[in-house]
């Protein structure tokens, strides 16, 4: 007989029982099992509770989920081998791995044959603007009695500030009052750095008066998305359980922005761990309709740039983070190439699609923090020696420029057929509420499709040729985004097996307690399978860039997919108001998911990059924002 049968009777005994019990006949069990039944005796290595024994049926139930056909001879050679491999992954969960860890690999978006522009140049930035009105209205502003500086851009109030016709101190106390003053309305405040930002203030405007200055960021006020560790002061990261969690350093962004001179005033909020813009003290709102959620997960930061509550903001997107409450809230965003600014110190949810940008009222405020917070860091090491050189009289005309042709276009008319006169009692309400909620999507969506459309008349009268062009096809882009889940499960690993996930304000199918729980279910070999995809996506996108310097697209649609997923970047600029004619939102139910658009909100349009071009995209994004001045209309918050 075999050693790996040499059980104490008694142990045999119970194990064949418990083999009977789940329907395994004794004559059927080869060593494997019998050695399973040796190791379960005593827990694996460093793992203190005794594991379940692994079964034949628990292998069909996995196989019927990872879409596979195994056979009985198959099931029992498993056995073993499933037991082993499922005790060293609970002797790694014993490392309790934290956060900050990232995996021992980098993701890199450059296809083979890119050369990187490596040298950096000086800034050049556009011509001291005139501040007469702005000088004018100083002290109302000042005072609470006007808008009109707390919504400056970040060039305008960095000319005040040069020529000391205001101070850092007299801005960060105007921004902190009004960022108390409209929080318990809009809810985009978790932590005031208040202290921090009076000395800092108080620091810069000594340093200016003493001839010192750092640049267009010295003495500016802003906000940090709450995933930005801050030495002295909590990082929440949105989430309820994690309300008094502190780090003992600044991140790498925080730390280059205290360099520049900037002054933080407040960590805003984010929809827990990254999702949306729910937190564990309610839902951030849109300052041009408060009954809206201001979307996610970068929610306090625009919705605090939109109320016009700090100078900038930075904000983080995974898969549309930037993107969605920039569009929401009638603000610009900039989300760069992956790999453009370290995430040092910032709450990790993918490590292959992270990135963090500002948030701002104008596309060169964007490029004057990006300026600021790109480069390698010496601890991420997805960062590349990429140069930024910002020129804001860069000579755009040049350019290529494509759109997206079937993201403006109609789509062909589907002919919506009433229900089934077959149909009866709840069976026809549904259908006919599916109906209603098809043909209302198809109304909003060609109002909206006015807007995008007349961002391309625009660009025409700006002289710009435009070329029709389209997304790569047949790549799949949504069926590869599993492999987020599957990160963001393992970077909080810990949160789903001790069931703190259960403390999220969140618990609906969507919502991460349940997305985390079904990642553990994607397999290895399927999250490889989809980097593999993921490969041919970036090498794709990097042919389609060989035609292109700038594509126009709407904000939404498949684009912002297949762009996270390639690391290209995008800048997301405001595009108008929708007006009163404007079909209302399917759901107008305070705070409602649903409950988006609608009259007087605005819309955006985007604009696509090819890898690390973040300065020529965002020069072209400033000449169509100069030309069209969206960005100048604010909510009217009283």
């Amino acid at each position: 007989m075999s050693e790996n049968l040499m059980l104490p009777a008694p142990d045999r005994r119970r194990f064949l029982a418990v083999c009977s019990a789940i329907g395994l006949g004794q004559t059927l069990l080869p060593g494997a099992l019998f050695t399973l039944a040796a190791q379960a005796q005593s827990p694996a290595p460093g793992v203190k509770e005794l594991l379940p024994i692994i079964t034949a049926e628990m292998i069909d139930a996995a196989a019927a989920i990872a879409d596979i056909t195994i056979t009985a001879e198959q099931k029992q050679m498993m056995l073993d081998g499933l037991t082993q491999q499922r005790d060293s992954i609970a002797v790694i969960r014993t490392l309790h791995l934290q956060n900050a860890t990232a995996p021992a690999f980098v993701f890199d978006p450059v296809p083979a044959g890119m050369v990187l522009d490596t040298v950096t140049k000086p800034q050049k930035i556009s011509s001291a603007p005139d501040v007469a009105k702005l000088i004018a209205s100083v002290s109302a502003g000042l005072a609470g009695d006007s808008d009109t500086l707390a919504f400056a851009t970040i060039r305008e109030l960095a000319e005040l500030l040069k020529t000391r016709k205001v101070t850092s101190l007299a801005l960060t106390k105007m921004y902190l009052a009004r960022l108390k003053k409209y929080d318990p309305r809009l809810h985009f405040v978790i932590t005031l750095t208040e202290d921090r930002a009076l000395k800092q203030a108080a620091a810069a405007d000594a340093s200016i008066a003493a001839g010192v200055y750092r640049g267009p960021l010295h003495g500016i006020p802003w906000g940090g998305k709450d995933l930005l560790a801050v030495k002295g002061y909590p990082t929440t990261w949105g989430a309820a359980g994690f309300e008094h969690q502190t780090f003992d350093t600044d991140a790498t962004v925080v730390q280059r922005l205290d360099d520049a001179g900037a002054i933080l005033l407040a960590k805003l909020s984010m929809g827990a761990l990254a999702q949306g813009d729910l937190w564990f003290g309610g839902r951030t709102r849109n300052p041009w309709n408060p009954h809206q959620g201001s979307s996610g997960s970068s929610a306090g930061s625009a919705s605090a740039v939109s109320a016009g509550c700090v100078g900038f903001a930075i904000g983080t997107e995974t898969l549309g983070s930037i993107s969605s409450p920039s569009t929401r809230c009638g603000v610009t965003g900039l989300r760069p190439t992956f790999g453009f600014v370290p995430r040092t110190g910032a709450m990790a949810l993918s490590w292959t699609m992270d990135k963090i940008g500002p948030i701002c009222r104008s596309v060169e405020d964007c490029a004057l923090v990006l300026s600021a917070i790109h480069g390698p860091d010496s601890h991420d090491r997805s960062v590349k020696p990429a140069a930024f050189n910002w020129n804001a009289e860069f000579e755009w005309k040049q350019l290529r420029v494509g759109y997206l042709k079937s993201a403006f276009d109609a789509p062909e008319a589907n002919e919506q057929k009433p229900p089934s006169e077959t149909l009866t009692g709840k069976a026809l309400d549904e259908a006919q509420q599916r109906l209603r909620r098809q043909q209302d999507s198809a109304v909003r969506d060609a109002y909206d499709r006015k807007y995008a459309n007349a961002a391309l008349d625009s660009l025409r009268q700006m002289g710009v040729s435009l070329i029709p062009t389209e997304l790569p096809q047949g790549l799949h882009f949504g069926d590869q985004t599993p492999l987020l889940a599957a990160e963001g499960a393992a970077a909080f690993d810990e949160l789903t097996l001790s069931g703190r996930d259960k403390l999220l304000t969140g618990q609906q199918p969507s919502d991460w307690p349940n997305t985390f729980r079904k990642a553990r279910f994607y397999s290895a070999v399927d999250y490889i399978q989809a980097m593999r995809a993921r490969s041919l996506v970036i090498d794709s996108m990097a042919s389609l860039f060989v035609n292109f310097d700038v594509i126009v697209t709407p904000s939404g649609g498949s684009q912002l997919t297949a762009t996270n997923l390639s690391g290209h970047p995008a800048v997301i600029v405001p595009n108008g108001i929708r007006g009163d004619d404007a079909p209302k939102p399917q759901n107008t139910e305070d705070g409602a998911l649903q409950n988006a658009g609608g009259p007087g909100t605005p819309v955006s349009i985007t604009f696509l990059g090819g890898l690390y071009s973040d300065a020529r995209l965002a020069a072209f994004a400033r000449a169509y924002q100069e030309k069209t001045g969206f960005h100048r209309i604010h909510p009217k918050l009283d």
